[in-house]
């Protein structure tokens, strides 16, 4: 028997839970291997004995089963017992709702086409190329997480064979950074000049065309080192995110957290259903705040805001990069006995609802406001409005907002978009726009601080922080002009 069947058969057993069906065996909750013989027939596998092998591997579970009896022949061509899987989990309520969201926006489009008849045109109304470009990423984030956790899972330390690779690499690439910076900030201080006034040591007494020639030098080593910092800090940044992104999708996965519930299992009655809902929405709160308030969040989340339209279409502009980003796992309501098929089902809940929110075909919904989510009040988190700015996170529930004060009413006319738009439908400037702009400004930081607020502090921070690098730089180089040095003497390495 090869050695993987004889791991295997070290511990074969059929789950207590396993019942016989007419078209099979349907199985029910795994959470480890098992190997499961056909009925009547045994032996080890390549042996020419009728044998059939199911695994589970741990992780995959707990989900709905059905194991349906059949034929298959071996490597000899003989006949043998076989078994087919087909998986009974829960449906994925956003994906049977595909013809809802298209039927809806239909309806919509014909009534905004009638109002912009009768009161002109709107920010709600559809644009063509803006429609495409939402659908794309609607389309895109449905197909990117069956595409992107593949690519990227031999990347993840601890679990893929690359893993160590992309860790070496990510501190490799820091430690070359941190020492091209200690290189460029020496090259960057000032250097002394004669001073007949002045007697202290610090008074160079290099004649004029030495003070000249070392500065000149100087200036190339602090160029050289800053254009080593610039490729090692975004190497550093991109590989440590990705190590650091993957390791965590992998880490806190619900089927992880079920296997260490502290409390019960649940039921899956209506009062289950609701708790999974409430607890999904709180947690999506948090997260939905952090994507605003953490800029490497927000260049995942920006996608949904880059719309300066508002109607159905844009509540289908979702991101397609997950994957790199690190959130709050819902996957902690498995520890109070919420079983992960009913996250799945909270989740359906949670997308389906904000789904129609997305209109300016809604006015306001008088004290159904006080507690939920309305169109109103996502207008106002849409808006691009100084007062709107990172405000009515809540998802289903207003509440959260009110709570934990993000709330704002809508009280003026809300401008839709980002404080600065990207004027474009190209679905991949769409994406990438915000990720571009923050690795070009961890490329021109000069220290990890930087880099890392740049990643980690919110959007509103880089752009402030840009416009103080650039006015301090402007008065630095002036001075140094007034005071006699050369344009790049003070300034080296910069």
């Amino acid at each position: 028997m090869p050695a993987e069947d004889a791991n295997w058969s070290a511990a074969v057993t059929i789950p207590r839970t396993a019942t016989r069906a007419k078209n099979g065996i349907e199985l029910t909750t795994m959470s480890k291997d098992y190997v499961l013989d056909t009925p009547g027939r045994s032996g080890p596998r390549g042996s020419g004995a009728a044998f059939s092998v199911i695994r589970f591997r741990e992780g995959d579970g707990p989900t709905a089963e059905r194991w349906r009896t059949g034929r298959r022949r071996d490597r000899r061509g003989r006949t043998m017992g076989g078994v087919s899987r087909e998986r009974t989990g829960p449906r994925d309520l956003t994906v049977v709702a595909v013809p809802f969201y298209f039927a809806s926006m239909a309806l919509e489009y014909v009534w905004l086409r009638r109002r912009a008849g009768r009161q002109g045109p709107s920010a709600g109304d559809y644009e063509r190329r803006d429609t495409v470009a939402s659908l794309a990423m609607g389309v895109g984030s449905l197909l990117a997480p069956l595409v992107l956790p593949k690519l990227l899972r031999p990347f993840t330390p601890g679990r893929g064979r690359h893993g160590k690779l992309l860790l070496g690499t990510a501190l490799g690439a820091a430690a070359v950074t941190t020492a091209a910076d200690a290189v460029a900030r020496r090259a960057r201080e000032p250097m002394s000049r004669p001073d007949r006034e002045t007697d202290g040591p610090s008074v160079s007494v290099e004649p004029a065309e030495d003070h000249g020639e070392t500065s000149r030098r100087r200036t190339v080593v602090g160029r050289r080192a800053r254009q080593i910092a610039s490729v090692g800090g975004v190497t550093a940044v991109v590989a440590g995110g990705v190590a650091v992104t993957t390791t965590w999708a992998w880490r806190t996965t619900p089927d992880r957290f079920w296997r260490h519930r502290v409390l019960p299992a649940s039921g899956t009655g209506p009062l289950s259903v609701l708790l999974a809902i409430a607890g999904w929405d709180f947690i999506y709160y948090w997260n939905h705040r952090f994507m605003h308030e953490s800029r490497y969040m927000w260049a995942l989340h920006v996608v949904h805001h880059s719309s300066e339209h508002y109607n159905l279409s844009t509540a289908l502009r979702q991101p397609v990069a997950d994957v790199f980003g690190t959130t709050l796992p819902y996957g902690t309501l498995c520890l109070t006995g919420i079983r992960p098929e009913l996250i799945t089902t909270a989740r359906g809940v949670n997308l389906l609802y904000q789904f129609w929110i997305h209109t300016e075909t809604i006015g306001r919904l008088g004290p159904a406001e006080t507690a939920f989510n309305t169109p109103s009040h996502h207008r106002v988190h849409h808006g691009s409005n100084g007062r709107y700015l990172d405000r009515n996170h809540g998802s289903i529930l207003i509440i959260w907002d009110r709570l934990f004060g993000t709330f704002e009413r809508e009280d003026e006319r809300v401008v839709y978009g980002l404080t600065k738009n990207i004027n474009s439908f190209n679905a991949g400037r769409i994406i990438s726009h915000e990720y571009a702009a923050m690795l070009r400004d961890v490329a021109h930081s000069s220290s990890w601080r930087e880099r890392l607020s740049y990643v980690l502090r919110g959007p509103g921070w880089a752009t402030r922080h840009r416009a103080e690098v650039e006015t301090a730089a402007g008065a630095l180089e002036d001075g140094v002009m007034a005071r006699g040095f050369g344009p790049g003497v003070a300034l080296a390495g910069a």
